[in-house]
Formats: structure tokens, C-alpha cells, sequence
């Protein structure tokens, strides 16, 4: 019986828990890691592609632009040096860009300015009858593409021209003086008054001193208008005794703007 009450030893399982244990590699994992870098990687790629295309956009426009403001500047700072140098101008720039064209066509605008004769109004009858004032063309003026004659631009291209003009003029006593631009074309027989200015010069001095002084005035005329070729564009003054002869002080001129 003693024997039989002797139970039998329990099983005991050990656990190590230093064990170690084989890792398996997760395809799946690795596979999405593979496509995450190539995705980034074609991104860096395009990225940098749009980068230098869109260097070279920029850089080409600069150039056209540069050489859009050269041939202008060239142009009002000289224009007959520029006029002379467009043929060499455009067949340098003809290879790369299509400025040439405009800088062809800047430099073929008429244009005119003209200074004050030390004889401001002519002895012809016909002249003299409508107070046209007349100008010199040597010195500081310069006329292309507009033809001149007895104190009358002619245009000779259809287009819109900015005209503009300055007297000056003085008056000992009191005096009304206009100051005009007018136009004569084929359409119409009268002339046709552009722009005016009218000044009533009356000015009293205070003391005797001063009683011999002349009193100057300066008055100045400018707007745009279409203009069709044959158009003839002159400056009428009333009261000649008034204007004071001076290529600063009196001059007109006109040049086109469109197209």
C-alpha cells in the first residue's frame, strides 16, 4: 500500500527565454521598400528636369528682352547711327531669336523734331496768311521717313503719331496769344485744328523799374492722333511779334507710335 500512495513525479517543462530565434525576411516588405525608392527617385529626376527647362525659358527670354531694349535704346539715343545699323543688327540676331523684326520695324517709324528758326515765319503770301510757323532742320533736328517744307511735316506712313510743340512767347502790353496745331489733309478742305493753347499775357509790373521788362510765357502742346498718309502737320502762332527765336525754346516734332 505504501507503494501505492508514492505518486508519480509531475513533467516540468523548462522555458528558456535567452532562446534564440530565426528571423524569416518578409518579401512583401521588401518589395514595397524597392517601389517607395524608385517612386522618389523618378520624382527627384523630373523635378530636376523641370528645373532646367525651366532655366533655359527663363534665360531665352532674358536674351529677347536684352536685345528688344538695346536696339530701342539705340534708336532714341541715335536714331540715324541706328537707322544705318539695322541691316548688320538684324542678320546678327536672325540666327537665334525673331527680334530682328521689331528691330527693324522701330527703327523704320517716322519720326521728326525740329527746332526754332532765327526766322520764325516766312515771306511767302500763302505761308505767311496762316501764321505757320517755320523751323530749322540742321543741328539738333533730325528728320526720317517725313518729308519738310515751308514749316509743314508731311507724313508719309499711315498710323498713330504723337505730335507735340513749345513756343515762347512775350508780350510788353496786354495781348491774346493762341498757340496751335493743325492739319491739312486730302479729305477735307479746311485745315483742322488738333491742339490749342490760349493765353491772355497781361501782367502789370509795380514799380517803374520794371516797366520795360518783357513778360515771357512758355506754352506746350502734345496728344496723339491717327494720321493718314499726305497729311500735312504745322504750328500756327498768332500774333508773330510775340514768339522769342531759340532752337530750345520753340520746337515741334512728331513721331509714330502704332504700329
Amino acid at each position: 500500500m505504501a507503494e501505492d500512495e508514492v505518486g508519480t513525479s509531475p513533467h516540468v517543462f523548462v522555458v528558456d527565454s535567452q532562446a534564440n530565434y530565426i528571423t524569416m525576411p518578409d518579401e512583401k516588405k521588401s518589395w514595397q521598400a524597392r517601389t517607395g525608392q524608385k517612386f522618389f527617385l523618378l520624382l527627384g529626376v523630373l523635378a530636376a528636369m523641370a528645373l532646367i527647362i525651366q532655366g533655359y525659358l527663363i534665360y531665352n527670354l532674358y536674351q529677347k528682352i536684352e536685345a528688344m531694349s538695346l536696339a530701342h535704346c539705340q534708336n532714341l539715343s541715335n536714331p540715324k547711327v541706328s537707322a544705318l545699323q539695322g541691316g548688320s543688327m538684324s542678320q546678327v540676331g536672325s540666327k537665334g531669336y525673331n527680334v530682328p523684326v521689331m528691330q527693324t520695324q522701330i527703327q523704320d517709324r517716322p519720326f521728326a523734331h525740329l527746332v526754332g528758326s532765327s526766322t520764325p515765319f516766312s515771306n511767302n503770301e500763302t505761308i505767311a496768311e496762316k501764321n505757320i510757323v517755320q523751323w530749322m532742320t540742321g543741328g539738333e533736328a533730325f528728320i526720317q521717313n517725313m518729308t519738310y517744307d515751308n514749316g509743314q511735316l508731311t507724313v508719309e506712313k499711315e498710323g498713330y503719331y504723337y505730335l507735340y510743340s513749345k513756343v515762347q512767347h512775350a508780350a510788353v502790353e496786354c495781348s491774346l496769344i493762341q498757340h496751335r496745331v493743325m492739319k491739312d489733309t486730302k479729305a477735307y478742305d479746311e485745315s483742322i485744328e488738333l491742339l490749342k493753347s490760349k493765353n491772355l499775357l497781361c501782367l502789370k509790373h509795380s514799380s517803374s523799374k520794371h516797366a520795360n521788362v518783357e513778360d515771357l510765357l512758355s506754352s506746350f502742346l502734345a496728344g496723339v492722333f491717327h494720321l493718314q498718309k499726305g497729311d500735312k502737320i504745322y504750328v500756327t502762332l498768332d500774333n508773330k511779334q510775340s514768339i522769342r527765336p531759340g532752337t530750345t525754346e520753340n520746337f515741334m516734332g512728331a513721331f509714330m507710335i502704332f504700329p
